[in-house]
């Protein structure tokens, strides 16, 4: 598509909830109220967070050809500064995800302004929605132009406010909720108001329209796993929409990303608890003097622990903290490891659980 392509203003006038659509929508929907139920077993939803956010950072930053390595990650998220690029970009992706969380919660809004902010975080600049004409989306070996989004800073700016509009007024139309959060990333992308971090800033807006509408209370469902696993239906999807209005079939494609996506988090927060449980009974047996609930969620917070993480949060001496990270990684719970100059410990059987997830 190498001539402009100026998507159509929100609501959309068409019958977007055939059968096959709904039948998608029952399936997505209880799958998505199961995950909000089983995330509430988690005694510390600190654990939730920390753990998915990190893995949705990694995995959105890939999709973009930004790789990095789990084990360099962690670090980097524990203040080591023998990190590379790439990690300092997707620890930038975690902050941009924190960023629109606060902005969200504290307006009950999702305003362009917001997704501005969002993306100044995510890019570390001030670059902001595109003024200049010029952008092109273009196929990686070929160089040929397969997407042309809008070039007028006028038009840009018009349909983000529409966007908002739509983001924020749910009674403009009467669609489901996942239904709705499709057509809001396809209009996002095709927008494409950046000059870089597009799809990034449109994975993030995904999330924050979920919690936003009330369909999550923590923000524990991301799509890029399965966008990276199906990267070409994505994009073909998100073309024929613009080419060939098929609406039906990228509004499944999300759908089903939903349901999948929910799935796999249902069964990796069943494994954290049965771990969690593991450890507790290991710890309360084999250290029952230095046990502490708080311990416990400190151990699982991250998957790498400094004797500092405990001086803050169990208000102990280094010494204390010291002794007590010594003595779990001596019964196999954690393994100590130094790097440069910093000692860090890892809680093993996390680290492998969302290495593997």
């Amino acid at each position: 598509m190498s001539k402009e392509y100026i998507p159509p203003k929100l609501p959309l006038n068409k019958e977007l909830e055939t059968k096959i659509v709904l039948k998608k929508i029952v399936s997505a929907n209880r799958a998505l109220a199961e995950l909000k139920g089983v995330a509430r077993s988690i005694p510390n939803q600190n654990i939730l967070i920390n753990a998915l956010s990190l893995q949705e950072a990694k995995d959105s930053s890939e999709i973009e050809n930004i790789i990095t390595t789990h084990d360099e990650l962690y670090r980097a998220d524990v203040g080591s500064l023998n990190i590379s690029n790439q990690a300092k970009e997707v620890q930038r992706y975690r902050e941009a995800l924190y960023k629109g969380f606060a902005l969200v919660g504290e307006s009950g809004l999702l305003l362009k302004k917001h997704i501005v902010e969002i993306q100044k975080v995510l890019e570390g600049n001030d670059a902001g929605i595109r003024s200049q004409s010029g952008t092109v989306l273009k196929n990686e070996k070929s160089g040929e132009v397969i997407y042309m989004p809008p070039q007028n800073h006028a038009d840009i700016h018009e349909l983000m406010d529409n966007l908002e509009k739509y983001i924020n007024t749910p009674e403009l139309d009467d669609l489901d909720v996942l239904v709705k959060m499709a057509i809001i990333h396809y209009q996002f992308e095709s927008i494409h108001p950046f000059y870089d971090g597009n799809g990034r800033t449109g994975r993030i807006i995904n999330i924050l329209f979920l919690m936003l509408c009330g369909l999550l209370e923590l923000p524990i469902l991301y799509l890029s796993s399965y966008i990276i696993k199906t990267k070409s239906d994505y994009y073909r999807l998100l073309n024929e929409v613009r080419t060939q209005d098929a609406w039906q079939e990228w509004i499944i494609y999300m759908l089903s990303g939903v349901e999948e996506t929910a799935k796999d988090s249902i069964k990796l927060i069943n494994e954290i608890n049965a771990l969690m449980e593991d450890t507790k009974e290991k710890l309360s047996l084999e250290l029952p003097k230095i046990y502490s609930k708080d311990l416990l969620e400190l151990l699982f917070c991250h998957p790498y622990t400094k004797i500092g993480f405990l001086v803050d949060e169990l208000s102990v001496t280094r010494k204390t903290a010291t002794s007590y990270l010594r003595a779990i990684a001596d019964i196999g719970i954690l393994e100590s490891v130094k790097i440069s100059r910093d000692v860090y410990f890892i809680n093993k059987k996390l680290f492998i659980l969302l290495k593997n997830k």
